[in-house]
């Protein structure tokens, strides 16, 4: 379904285009892994199959969780990965498979607005 916003942005360089398909508008999907292998190994299997076109790892997150009705703490490595709406269904389907927690913290936000040649970069490296 087309989209068309035709918003301009105040950021410089930044525009959404009239008529933007709703499947190519980029997402960041935040996901926490338990260590830095485990997150490397989920970035390269999302990077090799096309469903991201970036993801940074950012280790040595405090967290501090409810968890079987105690609350837990941890340290863990972020996930922030960059994708298309299009390819949120088969990203999530992908880190839930290859994840060791029960239940994986798997976030989507939009993106409100940003660089027009970074966008677009993320629209073709995941087309």
């Amino acid at each position: 379904m087309a989209r068309a916003t035709g918003r301009f942005d105040p950021l410089p360089g930044s525009w959404f285009a009239p008529g933007m398909i709703e499947a190519e508008s980029p997402r960041v999907v935040l996901v926490t892994a338990p260590d830095p292998e485990t997150a490397r190994r989920i970035a390269r299997q999302v990077l090799e199959s096309r469903l991201v076109a970036c993801v940074n790892l950012v280790p040595g997150i405090e967290s501090h969780y409810w968890w079987q009705g105690r609350i837990e703490s941890g340290q863990e490595v972020l996930m922030v990965m960059k994708t298309t709406t299009g390819r949120i269904a088969e990203l999530k389907d992908a880190v839930l498979a290859a994840h060791p927690y029960d239940t994986a913290a798997f976030v989507v936000l939009p993106i409100e607005s940003g660089s027009a040649r970074y966008l677009d970069w993320i629209r073709a490296s995941v087309a």
